[in-house]
């Protein structure tokens, strides 16, 4: 269970943090480098494109590509179900067939999508996980790719096999390859969680540690300030 954004007692959120360390599995995967994928889209003369990434808790996924090279911003959200059901206290449900995910926009010429998904891959979460990353459970933790065209359906898929031919992990990946959704941008309070809240117990047990794996392993892409939501809108 992930804890609520408006928790009001430090004491519970602690004692959760503890619960939540105690929940995770043993099994989970070891973050390391994975090979890049085969095949990847060319960078093209477009100065912007979008990628959207399920891969359980989106405070952490957030997190991550907030301090990757090449992003431009990258929003919370919900994706997979409905625009009436986009609500963190329905999606939370885990019945609307929403996914936690992040809508990344980020610039061709500056990083590429395959690097993107070798990032996703490597850092941002188990991808062997069904329906579940660390303490949290259920459909709307999956992980998932939410392809923006067939192009991006495409290379995503070959990159699995390619992942799962080579053994890169000790269980086949679980995700899932869920084109034509619409994304949906979550609450406020939600975005720039990780960064406005970096002594938040979970944060410091779940998703500070993905950010110092993305420095410590793919330092060429990391970047030590965030791009912030809150800094993208003021900037329109």
């Amino acid at each position: 269970m992930k804890y609520a954004a408006r928790s009001t007692t430090v004491v519970i959120a602690l004692l959760l943090a503890a619960l939540a360390i105690r929940n995770y599995p043993a099994t989970a995967e070891t973050p390391r480098v994975v090979p890049l994928p085969s095949t990847d889209l060319p960078p093209g003369d477009a100065t912007s494109a979008v990628v959207v990434l399920a891969g359980g808790c989106f405070w952490g996924v957030q997190g991550v590509y907030q301090h990757v090279n090449g992003v431009i911003n990258a929003v919370s959200g919900y994706t997979g179900g409905e625009k009436k059901t986009a609500e963190y206290e329905v999606v939370s449900t885990g019945r609307t067939g929403h996914a936690e995910s992040v809508q990344v926009t980020y610039d061709p010429r500056q990083i590429s999508y395959g690097r993107l998904l070798q990032i996703f891959f490597s850092v941002v979460h188990d991808p062997t996980e069904v329906n579940r990353q660390g303490p949290d459970t259920g459909t709307q933790y999956r992980s998932a790719i939410f392809p923006v065209n067939a192009e991006q359906a495409r290379i995503a898929q070959a990159y699995i096999a390619q992942l799962d031919q080579a053994h890169i992990f000790k269980k086949p990946i679980a995700t899932k390859i869920e084109p034509d959704h619409a994304f949906y941008p979550a609450e406020g309070y939600h975005q720039d969680f990780l960064v406005r809240n970096p002594t938040y117990p979970y944060i410091v047990y779940n998703d500070l540690p993905k950010v110092a794996d993305l420095k410590r392993l793919l330092p060429d892409v990391y970047r030590a300030t965030p791009v912030l939501v809150a800094a993208a809108h003021s900037s329109r």
